[in-house]
Formats: structure tokens, C-alpha cells, sequence
């Protein structure tokens, strides 16, 4: 083995890089002039998969358009307007008893000529943020119901409102991978250089791989007056982080350093998400590698408006999705006791006082995260956005030691 390392491999010829690409079965056009290096791997993972996904939300109040792309196998060969007619007939449009034929038939017309609505940007959160802040249960639909229920006793300080999202569909698409290094380490899939992606055809793709999912989930939207006043008495926090994170980024070459910081305020919600995550596995009896997390923080610079919210979902490829277990634990009585509960496990770790001690950036490789670690804070690599970065739960309740302003009251836990 010792042949294959240092530079006795780099004088060795058969150690030139072919350009050959396996998953193509073809070669690099051009070839490569790099110089293969032998790396020794802490894990199993040779590739890192791209993906993005989106919930499938009710955009519009007319739900016409929805309808007509739930039946869309059928609709799709309706080429004039008498052949709806005649669907009608046949009684395969009883869902549409509301529209007239011509109405459906314009709406066929708009799908298929590509009419419909887009979205002005490539933000796939802001939508959703909107109808979940919303929490118009008149919009629901087959693969999107919510309803509004009351904020836990205790709580009415902290969150605006908590929505319980009976069923929801999500879109999975994979986009292309990366080898050896994470993609986690950026904060935006478009932010991958292209140069490190490694694309999934030959050609250009004319289409992608895509999963879909139903499952259920609970939201919580913070108080925007609270949050707010909060960050700005953590701003040194808020520099500490925003240090790291540009530390960590020079130490893995991506530029700009300073761009991709989420904040204070993500750092807050994501550090609630995984106590939730951590005491939702406890009580609802999904694994904590199946509860995943979907953060919405923003303070309004881009202009969007402020954001701050956090929804915890679980999903399955079932054509009837989950079976209500994480949705009843939002009800008001059972949120405030996970809630108390939650708090109080990460006000004490067994790791302490190094982890409460620890912060972001300190000591030995560059780390983005504050009081945290695997027996407190970190949870699964299929539940985190954000690879376990921009946590601290000294933010959460005053941990040992921490002279921090915590956001919670002391009074809140058990």
C-alpha cells in the first residue's frame, strides 16, 4: 500500500488520470492532464448526490389548474373543446362539476401551451413560506391539506402561529452528484462550481430523475417583533458566526467567502429544529432519520419580507403517505409538553463543558457550529439541510456556562 502514497505514486505513470467516466461509459472528451492522488476515506462515500426538492403548494386560489394536471393522463388527449364535452359525458370529469367545458378546456389549452403562471425567481422556499404563513385552509387540495390550530400555553410569546400540515407531497429531483467533497459545504445547490459537478448524461439532459413523496408535517412561524429585537441583542453572535462561516469557506477555496451566510436568526431556528427532531423520533415513533426539516429564515434584506419558520415533516413513496403520527403531536397540549421537553434535554449535554464551551470556529479544523455535538444537537445526514452547521444551543436556553441571552424563558421547561 505504501506504493500508492506520497511520492511514489506520483512518479508512477499508471497513476495518470484516463478521464475515463464510469457512470457514462465514456471518456472525458479531451482527456485529463491531472495527476491521480490516493486519498484515504473516513467513510463509505465516494459521491455526494445533488438534488432539489419542492413541496407541491396550492400557488393559485382557482384550483382549475390543479384539477387539470391531477388529470392529466386523461385530459392530455382532449384536442378540441367537444371531446371535454364527451369526457363529461362519460363521467371522467366529476371532479370539475364546478367549471363549465369551456372553462376546462382553456385551462387545458394553457397547460399544454406552457400558459401557466411561473414564478418570477428560482426560490422554491419563498412560495411555500407564503402559504404556509397564509394558512388558508380554503386552498386545500388532494396533496396539500393544513389547517391553523392554537399556539401551545407558553408559547404565545415565541410563535405567531402553528400549522399542522395534514398531507403534503414532495418532488425530489436528482440534478447531478460531486466526488469526494459534499456538497453541503455550499448553501445553495447553484452555488456548486460547475466544475466539480459531474453531470448524470452524456449529453445535455432533456430530463431528470424525480421521486415523489406524501407525508405530513408540523409548521411553526415565529413572532417577526420578537426574533428580531433578539438578533439584534446577539449581534456579537451573529459576528462570531458570520467569521466561520467565512473561515470555513476560504478553507475550502470557495469564493466569495462572505456570501452564503444565513444569519442569526437560521442559526436559531435550526437549532430548535434538532431538539424538535431529537424529541418529535421520542414520541411519535418515526426514527430521527425520518423526520426532515425545512427552514425558512430570512430578515428581508433581498426583499421578500422577513421569514422565520420551521417545518418538520416525515414522508414515504406510499401513495397514501404517513399514518398521522407526527401531525397529532402539533396539537396544542402535546407541542407545549415537546417543547418544554425538548429544551430542557439540551440544557445539559454529556459532552459538557467541552461542547457548552465550544465556538463556532474554534480550535483545530474550522467548525460551524456553536454548542453542539452528536449527543446533543447533530442529527442524521438525511434529516439536515445544512450538514449539522450553524447550531448552538446556548441560543435555544442558557447552556452551562453560557452567558449568552437565550431566546426562551428558563420558566418554560419542566
Amino acid at each position: 500500500m505504501s506504493d500508492a502514497f506520497g511520492e511514489t505514486a506520483e512518479q508512477d505513470p499508471t497513476f495518470g488520470c484516463r478521464g475515463r467516466r464510469p457512470h457514462l461509459r465514456d471518456f472525458e472528451p479531451g482527456g485529463c492532464a491531472e495527476q491521480a492522488e490516493t486519498i484515504l476515506l473516513g467513510a463509505s462515500n465516494s459521491w455526494f448526490a445533488i438534488s432539489l426538492s419542492a413541496l407541491s403548494i396550492p400557488t393559485q386560489v382557482d384550483q382549475l389548474p390543479q384539477l387539470v394536471e391531477d388529470a392529466w393522463a386523461v385530459l392530455q388527449h382532449a384536442t378540441t373543446r367537444d371531446i371535454v364535452t364527451a369526457f363529461r359525458a362519460i363521467g371522467n370529469l366529476k371532479t370539475f362539476g364546478n367549471y363549465t367545458d369551456d372553462e376546462v378546456w382553456k385551462a387545458i389549452v394553457a397547460k399544454r401551451t406552457g400558459q401557466e403562471a411561473a414564478l418570477e425567481d428560482s426560490d422554491l422556499k419563498t412560495p411555500e413560506w407564503v402559504v404556509f404563513a397564509a394558512a388558508d385552509s380554503s386552498r386545500n387540495t388532494r396533496d396539500f391539506t393544513l389547517r391553523e390550530v392554537a399556539r401551545p400555553a407558553g408559547f404565545e410569546a415565541y410563535f405567531e402561529k402553528i400549522v399542522l400540515v395534514d398531507r403534503l407531497r414532495e418532488v425530489r429531483a436528482l440534478t447531478g452528484f460531486t466526488r469526494i467533497d459534499s456538497p453541503g459545504d455550499y448553501s445553495d445547490p447553484t452555488e456548486i462550481p460547475k466544475e466539480l459537478v459531474a453531470p448524470i448524461t452524456r449529453g445535455k439532459p432533456m430530463w431528470v430523475p424525480v421521486s415523489e413523496v406524501r407525508g405530513e408535517g408540523i409548521f411553526l412561524q415565529f413572532r417577526e417583533d420578537v426574533l428580531a429585537k433578539w438578533c439584534r441583542a446577539l449581534a456579537d453572535r451573529d459576528a462570531l458566526f458570520h467569521g466561520a462561516h467565512a473561515a470555513w469557506r476560504r478553507s475550502r477555496d470557495i469564493s466569495p467567502p462572505d456570501a452564503g451566510y444565513p444569519g442569526i436568526r437560521y442559526a436559531l431556528i435550526h437549532s430548535l429544529s434538532h431538539a424538535l427532531i431529537r424529541q418529535l423520533a421520542v414520541s411519535s415513533g418515526y426514527s430521527s432519520a425520518s423526520i426532515r426539516e425545512r427552514i425558512y429564515a430570512s430578515d428581508g434584506a433581498d426583499g421578500t419580507g422577513p421569514r422565520a419558520g420551521l417545518l418538520l415533516y416525515t414522508a414515504a413513496p406510499d401513495s397514501e403517505g404517513t399514518l398521522g403520527g407526527l401531525v397529532a403531536l402539533g396539537e396544542p397540549t402535546k407541542l407545549g409538553y415537546l417543547l418544554r421537553q425538548a429544551l430542557e434535554n439540551i440544557r445539559l449535554c454529556a459532552s459538557d463543558p467541552l461542547c457548552a464551551e465550544h465556538e463556532p470556529g474554534a480550535g483545530g479544523p474550522v467548525t460551524l457550529h456553536g454548542a453542539a455535538c452528536h449527543a446533543c444537537m447533530f442529527a442524521p445526514e438525511t434529516s439536515c439541510e445544512r450538514g449539522n452547521k450553524y447550531l448552538d444551543r446556548s441560543l435555544l436556553i442558557k447552556a452551562l456556562g453560557s452567558s449568552l441571552q437565550a431566546f426562551f424563558e428558563p420558566s418554560l421547561t419542566p
